[in-house]
């Protein structure tokens, strides 16, 4: 079975790229796609404060922290399942559709790469959008970075 990974994240390139996959594989019955969406890593306001929490407060501070990935979660959920809608009308089966999302990455490109090599994705499939050369090299993109460190790995880049 051919196992293809697209990584998504809202946006408009990671639409096309879904889109660009359907139209791809629609109609292949030995295919498996995963969605992958990567939540943000836990925003500074939630890390420690500097001291050492007394047991309460690293209860209240745990508490906090579920309920913000929770609702990283409930944020992403539209995400992965208007990309299965899109794969699903271009005539792949709901069956050959998953969805996931990992947590805690401090590295987006990655955790993409790594989910792609651990997961033996034949394909990684990203979406890429149009940054100039000075803010890509200023400020590096997720995509960027996949096609730098992504030696050994099938990378299909639509923009």
């Amino acid at each position: 079975m051919r196992k293809i990974l697209i990584a998504i994240d809202g946006s408009q390139c990671a639409a096309k790229a879904v889109d660009y996959a359907a139209r791809q594989f629609s109609g292949m019955s030995d295919l498996r796609i995963t969605l992958l969406h990567v939540l943000p890593y836990l925003t500074t306001s939630l890390w420690d404060d500097g001291h050492i929490l007394t047991k309460q407060e690293r209860e209240e501070r745990k508490k906090v922290v579920e309920k913000w990935m929770e609702n990283q979660r409930r944020k992403a959920e539209p995400i992965l399942n208007a990309a299965a809608e899109t794969l699903t009308k271009q005539g792949i089966s709901a069956a050959q559709v998953e969805t996931r999302t990992i947590s805690d990455s401090t590295d987006v490109a990655e955790s993409i790469l790594e989910e792609t090599r651990n997961g033996k994705f034949q394909m990684l499939v990203v979406g890429r959008c149009g940054l100039t050369a000075a803010k890509r090299f200023l400020m590096g993109s997720v995509t960027s970075k996949i096609i730098t460190r992504g030696a050994g790995t099938a990378i299909c880049v639509v923009e």
